[in-house]
């Protein structure tokens, strides 16, 4: 609170920055010890926390007030304007501090609470378990076991004291490999394959310069590549551009020589480092942040950020790993120079690809590292670093929000069927098929969306196609009720029932539905989703069709069956 010049801050104006006539919101500007906080004349909340701040800016003073400029990591970019001059500067100054925090235990995530109990906070750190999940992947086995080298983080502090290694491999070699990696980050297990046996490994890169090698380090690979009886030569995937890594030897790292290690075979996959990504990332929200573009001048825009190209560096990175695991039955070991960003997106998603269950909630949240402040998760880059914050005392998991919310996360038209029979996804990488993508980029700026919104409209036909179906199978079970009821009735009689009045469509009709039935064009609708509403009586409709002679007609999802016998 302490950086807290201004509270509060009447007659604001949140400007729309899309708006062609330079629309904006009057409200009130609220400064808290956690949030920034603008209420509207209709009440409306826009919530910004200090920590997705990224950069502050104060522009010249105009005739309406002084404009306060405030961009997020999320992508959200906010224009102020404020009435007097001195309340925007103590803003400016004021978030300039409480955006950066100095310590790890000013973060929210040591002082957000959800309202749980400590038994609930317990339970929610222990929803996701790596060892569980090694064990369903069907690890330790007969190649490759779990190791306790790393146990006091002696080894690699930047490492988690459980690791997978192959079987053969005994401590001196991973010492002596640890050695020979920069920061000790030797090979370890990441992903593993149970029909062919081939794994995922990852690291950094070897300290080898021009000439240098390491006999443990040697051993090591050779390993990895043993504990694959179904393939004998291993990928090694050096993510950085051949340039780079060439670079990197001359200051005593580089890569491995493929001389000094028996059956590999290397690759250099061309991603280019953090600093360049963050460059072309932020040359991508200028130009999103322009007013007045000309589609030319934005595409252009977008050509020159780069941004498009590093993306598709990194899905074609994957692919080809997915594809040396599941088609060639061949291990990968992956690393970059000092195996943080590009080793752990190359194998993180190339383990997306390969597998079926990472496509799940629960598997997504094994999978995937999460952007959040209010939870403890991912603050701390490494488990030692993590245990010393003791954040599993002081912090709350992200794991039982997302699990109690996972509704809004569901992909609307996810199929488990298809993704079961289609196990391993091949993305085609042409150029034309990586787009911007405008709900990311501008999810904040509502006048760039539909004024409908695209996945409300897919969840709204897909729970009303439900509702038809279980018409459906009531109506079916009806019917066939009915026959039933009929047959047997018939078989009391000594001759065939003859009937006075003519036969029930329904009776007409029932052996339709052992047929297949051609689609009915579109004038042929019953019923269509865009007429129903809260008023219509479902039921009145199919009352209706069962009392005429015609062929009944069931209307589904976009495809409307014609049922004639």
């Amino acid at each position: 609170m302490e950086h807290i010049r201004t509270t509060k801050v009447e007659q604001v104006k949140l400007l729309d920055r899309f708006s062609t006539s330079s629309k904006s919101q009057t409200g009130t500007l609220y400064l808290t010890a956690t949030h920034l906080l603008f209420i509207d004349a209709n009440q409306k909340e826009t919530w910004i926390l200090h920590h997705h701040i990224a950069a502050v800016e104060k522009l010249a003073l105009t005739t309406s007030g002084c404009p306060l400029v405030i961009q997020c990591k999320n992508f959200r970019i906010v224009h102020f304007i404020v009435p007097r001059e001195r309340d925007c500067h103590d803003i400016y100054n004021s978030l300039l501090q409480l955006s950066k925090p100095a310590r790890y235990d000013e973060l929210y995530a040591f002082s957000y609470n959800p309202k749980q109990s400590e038994v609930e906070r317990v339970q929610g750190w222990q929803l996701i378990n790596l060892v569980e999940e090694f064990d369903r992947m069907g690890v330790p086995n007969s190649n490759w076991q779990l190791s306790d080298a790393n146990r006091d983080y002696k080894i690699c502090e930047t490492y988690p004291r459980e690791l997978y290694v192959p079987r053969s491999v005994s401590k001196p070699i991973i010492v002596g490999s640890s050695k020979f990696r920069s920061k000790g980050r030797f090979p370890v297990l990441s992903y593993y394959r149970k029909d062919n046996e081939a794994a995922i490994c990852r690291c950094s890169q070897p300290l080898s310069g021009f000439s240098a090698r390491c006999l443990e380090d040697e051993h090591m690979l050779q390993a990895i590549s043993k504990a694959n009886p179904t393939n004998r030569y291993m990928y090694v995937v050096d993510t950085r551009p051949k340039l780079n890594a060439m670079a990197n030897r001359a200051a005593g790292k580089g890569y491995e020589n493929e001389d000094n290690y028996s059956n590999i075979r290397f690759q250099f996959v061309g991603i280019e480092n953090i600093h360049v990504m963050r460059s072309s990332l932020q040359k991508l929200l200028e130009v999103c942040g322009s007013r007045g573009l000309s589609v030319n001048d934005f595409l252009s825009g977008l050509e020159s950020s780069g941004w498009l190209r590093h993306i598709k560096a990194v899905l074609e990175a994957a692919i080809f790993l997915a594809k040396a695991i599941a088609f060639e039955g061949a291990s990968v070991l992956v690393h970059c120079s000092d195996g943080w960003d590009r080793t752990s997106q190359v194998c993180s998603l190339g383990s997306l690809l390969l597998d079926p269950f990472y496509r799940t909630i629960k598997g997504f949240m094994i999978h995937e590292h999460v952007n959040s402040c209010q939870f403890g998760n991912f603050i701390g880059n490494c488990q030692k670093e993590r245990e010393e914050l003791k954040l599993k005392e002081k912090t709350y998991s992200l794991w039982p929000f997302l699990l109690d919310e996972q509704k809004k996360y569901r992909n609307p038209i996810y199929n488990e069927h298809f993704s079961q029979s289609f196990a391993v996804l091949e993305p085609d990488t042409v150029s034309f098929n990586f787009k911007f993508w405008r709900n990311m980029y501008h999810q904040f700026d509502h006048t760039m969306h539909p004024r409908q919104s695209v996945l409300n409209h897919v969840m709204n036909m897909r729970e009303q196609n439900k509702l038809l179906e279980k018409d459906i199978k009531e109506l079916e079970a009806k019917l066939g009720h009915r026959a039933t009821k009929e047959e047997t009735d018939a078989a009391f009689t000594k001759e065939p029932l003859r009937s006075v009045h003519p036969v029930s469509p329904v009776h007409k009709t029932l052996e339709c539905f052992k047929k297949e039935q051609p689609l009915l064009r579109a004038n042929d609708c019953i019923r269509t989703i865009e007429g129903a509403n809260a008023a219509d009586n479902r039921y009145s409709e199919y009352m209706e069709e069962l009392s005429k002679t015609e062929p009944g007609m069931v209307s589904l999802e976009y495809g409307v069956a014609r049922m004639t016998c």
